[in-house]
């Protein structure tokens, strides 16, 4: 089996891309997208009848010009996980507006719109992941929205603060950004490259894993954000890896052996104390992290571009409908 194939054995493989086509070549289970992914993809010839649906969309259903951007921009990203839904046996992921990740009221009022419309089109709930920012307000959001068995993928997570916060917020599963971590520590400390199992993102995700089964959450954890496929491998047995189609390519690519690197059984055996979280100690922990606390603030702002961007195109297009 080449590497891909051997990772599929001990950890289940998601794409991380907006591309349909990347997605039927490498047949992972479950697939999840992001403003910046539906972004690049929006633009492309072969993915406008999405974006033409959006629109009819919100020009029919829409009260007044506010409601339908937000009525075409919601139908944009629900349309892309209804295509990438006909091809994975699992999950999609969709991201709630990254504007709103200090916003624990409107969080949740997006997530049940996005949810509403995937509902609409057939799509029952337990396929579908409600991406939100791992701010304490996102983790708030979270608790209130597995509640009502919408079900949340959290993102943006750099430190085992945030993380201890998602999986007391029983969310469904957390996005540890393990190439994001990385590019923080080679800028900060004028490194071009770690070795491996040194690598600073594979270290957090490893941290983070351990603890989550030494306490027994039932939150999943998913690599995301991977610079090369070196820091996959150090992660084999983590609950979930997303990877974008590059990465795909070369494991797929790739012969020689995969060893489990992360064993739930072993970690259950190490002596780890719980910390207990609450919001005073969970910013206190995150401002002491400067790594996370950049990383966290940068990601919301870069999602946030993106999706101006992306909004900027939708009312040129709703513009040249009128």
């Amino acid at each position: 089996m080449n590497k891909l194939d051997q990772l599929k054995t001990m950890t289940t493989i998601v794409s991380d891309t907006g591309e349909f086509e990347e997605i039927k070549k490498y047949k992972p289970t479950d697939a999840t997208t992001n403003p910046s992914l539906i972004l690049a993809a929006a633009d492309k010839s072969e993915y406008q009848f999405l974006v033409n649906d959006a629109l009819a969309y919100g020009k029919k259903m829409a009260k007044n010009p506010e409601e339908e951007l937000t009525l075409v921009f919601d139908k944009i990203f629900v349309n892309f996980g209804l295509e990438i839904l006909k091809i994975v046996p699992g999950r999609v992921s969709t991201e709630v507006d990254a504007r709103l990740s200090f916003d624990v009221e409107g969080s949740v009022k997006k997530a049940r719109s996005l949810i509403a419309l995937y509902e609409k089109e057939g799509i029952n709930r337990e396929r579908i992941l409600i991406k939100l920012a791992s701010t304490w307000e996102g983790i708030l959001a979270a608790e209130i929205l597995e509640k009502e068995g919408i079900h949340c993928n959290m993102t943006l997570l750099f430190s085992l603060c945030q993380a201890i916060g998602c999986a007391n917020a029983k969310a469904t599963l957390i996005s540890p950004f393990v190439g994001r971590i990385l590019d923080w520590y080679k800028k900060a400390e004028g490194k071009d490259s770690y070795p491996p199992a040194e690598d600073p993102g594979v270290k957090s995700v490893t941290q983070i894993y351990n603890y989550y089964k030494k306490m027994g959450y039932k939150t999943v954890i998913m690599g995301a954000s991977f610079r090369n496929t070196d820091e996959i491998l150090e992660l084999a047995g983590c609950d979930l890896l997303t990877i974008a189609p590059k990465l795909l390519e070369e494991l797929h690519n790739a012969e020689g052996p995969v060893p489990l690197k992360l064993d739930a059984e072993v970690a259950k055996k190490l002596p780890i104390e719980p910390i207990k979280m609450d919001e005073k100690t969970f910013r206190w922990m995150l401002s002491e992290d400067a790594m996370a606390n950049d990383k966290l603030a940068e990601g919301i702002r870069n999602f946030s571009k993106d999706i101006v961007k992306l909004e900027k195109k939708i009312k040129e297009r709703i513009a040249q409908t009128k």
